[in-house]
């Protein structure tokens, strides 16, 4: 009798599937976040590889480069996927392509050393 009483008074069950706002504003949130991680992470990694690649690409004999692994030399010579790679003293390294980090620019690389006198 108790059980009676306070099933009327909890009043009446919500229909199945229900919800206020319809079912665009259920997915708002999660458009939103997709949305928010688009823009802020993956289109402006996928413009850093984009770059990457085309510095990768546009490598050619007497550039200066850095490689992942922090050892810095200048292209001797340019094979397919391999670039021969002199590390002074007349010592030449094969380094794959996809290991090059960045490209020095001895330009720039001189007019920053000037700035700092």
């Amino acid at each position: 009798m108790f059980f009676t009483s306070l099933a009327y008074a909890m009043g009446q069950a919500p229909e199945a599937g229900a919800q206020p706002g319809g079912p665009l504003m259920t997915f708002m949130p999660l458009i939103l976040m997709f949305v928010i991680f688009y823009v802020l992470l993956i289109r402006p990694q996928q413009k850093k590889q984009k770059e990457h690649k085309q510095m990768l690409d546009n490598l050619t004999r007497g550039d200066r480069i850095v490689t992942t692994g922090g050892l810095h030399g200048r292209i001797v010579e340019v094979k397919d996927n391999v670039l021969v790679v002199d590390v002074g003293n007349n010592i030449q390294v094969e380094i794959g392509r996809g290991f090059i980090a960045a490209l020095i620019n001895p330009d720039t690389a001189g007019k920053t050393a000037e700035k700092k006198k």
